[in-house]
C-alpha cells in the first residue's frame, strides 16, 4: 500500500522510532509558534535556559491574545516577549499585525514541514500542507531548542471531501457537520488528513477553518495536500518559492474514512456549552441575540468578510445586536480598505476591532449577565467569552451576517440573494508589509539586548524531583469534559496576571470552584479527581502550572485531553487513569489517597492508590512512555532541559 501525506511528512522528519502503531516516535521540528498567552512562558524558559542557537528556524512570538491593554502589566508582558525574543533570536510579530494561526498562514507555514505551536489552534497551517501540531509552551521550547517532538504513532482517518459548498455555507459549516458526527472525542488518537475532489473547490483560508477546528474533536492535527491551491495562495503571497507538491499516493491507505458530502451541507449552529452540540439553523428555535462577533483565527480572511459584508450592503445591524468584527490579519484589513469593503461594513453599523484574537477568548466585547452571543469562533465553553453564565453560539460568517440583521439566529437563504456571494473569492494578489515583524536578521547585536522586564514579570516556579511517597487530600471533584477554560478561564481582567503565577493562580478554578484555591493552600498537598476527556480545549499550560504551584500533586481521572496529559507531566504532576471507571464513584473530595513507592510503580504503568479515611484501595494506571517517565521524575521539563544542556 502506498503513503498518505502525513507518513511522508513523519518519514522524512523522524529521529527515533519505527512508525509503528502504538509505538512512540520522535520528529524534527522546523518550526515554532507561540502566541503572547503562552508567550510569556516561552520567554521564561529561554531565560531560563540560555540558549546559544535557536533549533527550529523559524520560531515567531506573536502578541494576538491580549492585545487590550487596559494595565501595564499587560504592556509590560509585551516589551518582555519582545525583548526576549531579540536576544535570543526568534521573530516577533508586533500587536495589531494579525493573529497569530492566520498571520502563520500567510508569512511562514511551509508545504511538508513540521511546526509545534504553544497553541492548540496550531493546526490552522495544515491548510498548506504542513504538519501542525498544537502543544505545551514547554514541549515546544524542547523542540524549539532540538530536542524533537514526542508523539505515539498516530492513526490517520481520511475525511473524503466530495460535491462543492452551496452559496450561504461555508467551510465553517464542514466543520460543524464533522462535530456533530465524530463528538468532541471523536478524533482522539488520529491525524485528520483532507482528500477527494471537493478539495480542489476550497480557497487556503477555507482550508485553514477546517484544519483549526480538528483539535475540537481531539485530533492531533489536520492536514491539507499542498496542490494547485496552495501554490496559487503562496505566489500572492509572494511565497512560490516555498511550495512544494504533497499529495498522497494514488493507493494511499489510513485507519479509517469518513465522506462528506459539501453538496449536501446546510448552514449549521453549534449550540452551547460545547462545539459538538450541531443542528441546522433553521432548526434553532426563535434565538434572540444579543451580540455578534465575525473574525477569530477561524474566519477572519478577506473572502470571509467580504461575503458578511454584502449580505449587510446597504441594510443596517438590528437595534438591539451589538456587531463586531475582527479581520485575522493588517493584511486583510489593508485589502478590505483598498476594497472598500470596509466602508459597506461601518455604513451597516458594524465595529471594527483590531486584528486580533479579542472576544474568541473573551477579551473585549463580553456579553452581559445571562446574555446571548453568535460568533464565528472555534469554540462556547461556558466562560470563554468572559461571562460565565452567557450563550454562545458558533456559526459561519454567512449565518452571523444574517443574525446581525434579523436580531435572531438566521439562515443567510432566508433573508438575501446567496447567490450573489459566488464572485466573492480570495485575491489573486495579496498587500504583503513584513514590517510589523521584529527579525532575527532586525537585530545587530543580540547578546547585548537588554531583558525588559516589568515588575509583573515574576520567576517561573519550579518543583522539585517526584516525591516517592505522595499522600494527598482530594481538593475538587470534577465531571466529563472539564475544560482548560474551566481550570484557568481567559479574560483581560484575569491575563494581565499570566506572567505574575503567584497571583495568576489565585483565578485558578474560580468558576468551577470559588473555594480551590483557599482550600489548596489549607490542605497544601491535594490530588484532583476527574472524569472523561479531562482538560481538553486551549493548550494553556497553565492549566498544569498553576495546580502544580497550589500542591496538587496528581490528577485522577476516567480520560485526558492529549495535550493537557502531556503539560501535566511537563509540570511534574502524575495524571493517572482509573483502571476501573468505576471507582470515579467511590472517590469523594476529602478523602486521603496515598502511594507509596511512587517510582517503582510508575515504571511498571499501574499503581495502587490507598483510601486512607476509607481503608480501600483502587488501581490506576500510568500510560506514559519511557521519555514521559523521565520528565515525570525528573519533576518536569525545565529541570529535564536543565539536566539534558548541562
Amino acid at each position: 500500500m502506498g503513503w498518505n501525506i502525513t507518513k511522508k511528512i513523519l518519514a522524512g522528519h523522524l529521529l527515533e522510532g519505527s512508525m509503528q502503531p502504538k509505538e512512540q516516535i520522535t520528529i524534527k521540528v522546523d518550526q515554532t509558534l507561540w502566541s503572547d498567552l503562552t508567550g510569556v512562558m516561552g520567554a521564561q524558559i529561554l531565560e531560563s535556559l540560555k540558549p546559544e542557537k535557536l533549533s527550529a528556524n523559524p520560531s515567531v512570538f506573536y502578541v494576538d491574545h491580549n492585545t487590550l491593554v487596559t494595565a501595564t502589566e499587560t504592556s509590560d508582558d509585551h516589551a518582555y516577549i519582545r525583548s526576549a525574543s531579540q536576544r535570543y533570536g526568534a521573530y516577533f510579530s508586533k500587536p495589531g499585525n494579525g493573529v497569530c494561526h492566520f498571520l502563520h498562514v500567510q508569512r511562514f507555514a511551509k508545504p511538508g514541514q513540521v511546526m509545534l505551536g504553544a497553541d492548540s489552534h496550531t493546526p490552522t497551517s495544515g491548510a498548506l500542507g504542513m504538519l501542525a501540531i498544537g502543544s505545551g509552551g514547554l514541549t515546544v521550547a524542547k523542540g524549539m531548542l532540538g530536542d524533537g517532538f514526542k508523539l505515539v504513532t498516530p492513526k490517520v482517518m481520511k475525511v473524503n471531501l466530495i460535491g462543492e459548498l452551496q452559496p450561504g455555507v461555508s467551510a465553517k459549516d464542514i466543520t460543524l457537520e464533522l462535530l456533530r458526527i465524530l463528538t468532541v472525542k471523536g478524533g482522539v488518537g488520529y491525524i485528520f488528513e483532507f482528500a477527494g475532489a471537493g478539495i480542489r473547490t476550497l480557497s487556503v483560508p477555507q482550508r485553514a477553518t477546517i484544519a483549526n477546528m480538528c483539535i475540537e474533536m481531539g485530533a492531533t492535527t489536520g492536514i491539507f495536500p499542498s496542490d494547485e491551491v496552495t501554490r496559487a495562495f503562496l505566489k500572492a503571497q509572494g511565497r512560490e518559492q516555498d511550495w512544494v507538491e504533497l499529495l498522497p499516493d494514488a493507493d494511499a491507505a489510513y485507519d479509517s474514512e469518513i465522506e462528506i458530502n459539501m453538496s449536501e451541507l446546510e448552514p449549521l449552529v453549534a449550540k452551547p456549552h460545547m462545539p459538538d452540540l450541531v443542528c441546522k439553523v433553521r432548526e434553532v428555535g426563535e434565538v434572540k441575540v444579543g451580540s455578534v462577533f465575525i473574525g477569530s483565527c477561524t474566519n477572519a480572511s478577506y473572502s470571509d468578510i467580504a461575503k458578511a459584508a454584502k449580505i449587510l450592503k446597504g441594510k443596517k445591524v438590528h437595534k438591539e445586536v451589538d456587531l463586531t468584527v475582527g479581520p485575522g490579519s493588517k493584511q486583510v484589513l489593508e485589502q478590505l480598505i483598498a476594497e472598500g469593503v470596509l466602508a459597506d461594513l461601518v455604513a451597516s453599523g458594524a465595529r471594527i476591532l483590531e486584528c486580533a484574537c479579542g472576544p474568541c477568548v473573551g477579551i473585549g466585547q463580553a456579553p452581559p449577565a445571562q446574555g446571548v452571543a453568535v460568533r464565528t469562533s472555534n469554540r462556547n465553553f461556558p466562560g470563554r467569552s468572559s461571562t460565565p453564565d452567557a450563550s454562545v453560539y458558533l456559526v459561519g460568517p454567512e449565518t452571523a451576517a444574517a443574525t446581525a440583521l434579523t436580531g435572531k439566529i438566521t439562515d443567510p437563504r432566508d433573508v438575501v440573494d446567496v447567490n450573489s456571494l459566488k464572485n466573492i473569492v480570495e485575491p489573486s494578489e495579496y498587500p504583503v508589509d513584513d514590517s510589523m515583524i521584529i527579525s532575527p536578521a532586525d537585530v545587530k547585536d543580540p547578546a547585548n539586548v537588554e531583558i525588559v522586564r516589568g515588575n509583573n514579570i515574576v520567576q517561573l516556579p519550579e518543583r522539585g524531583p517526584l516525591e516517592k511517597a505522595i499522600q494527598a487530600t482530594a481538593a475538587l471533584k470534577v465531571g466529563d469534559n472539564i475544560t482548560t477554560d474551566d481550570i484557568i478561564p481567559a479574560g483581560s481582567n484575569i491575563l494581565k496576571y499570566i506572567a505574575n503565577i503567584p497571583k495568576f493562580a489565585e483565578y485558578t478554578f474560580c468558576y468551577t470552584d470559588p473555594e480551590f484555591v483557599s482550600r489548596a493552600k489549607r490542605l497544601k498537598s491535594t490530588i484532583i479527581i476527574g472524569g472523561e476527556n479531562y482538560g481538553q480545549g486551549s493548550s494553556r499550560e497553565h492549566a498544569a502550572l498553576l495546580p502544580m504551584f497550589l500542591g496538587v500533586k496528581a490528577v485522577v481521572a476516567k480520560s485526558y485531553a492529549r495535550i493537557h496529559k502531556e503539560n501535566l507531566f511537563n509540570y511534574g504532576i502524575l495524571p493517572l487513569v482509573f483502571k476501573n471507571k468505576e471507582d470515579y464513584d467511590v472517590l469523594e473530595m476529602n478523602d486521603v489517597l496515598e502511594i507509596d513507592d511512587v517510582y517503582d510503580q510508575v515504571d511498571k504503568g499501574e499503581v495502587i492508590v490507598k483510601v486512607l479515611n476509607k481503608k480501600l484501595a483502587l488501581t490506576a494506571l500510568v500510560e506514559a512512555s519511557d521519555y514521559d517517565k523521565q520528565v515525570l521524575k525528573a519533576g518536569g521539563a525545565i529541570n529535564y532541559l536543565k539536566g539534558k544542556m548541562q
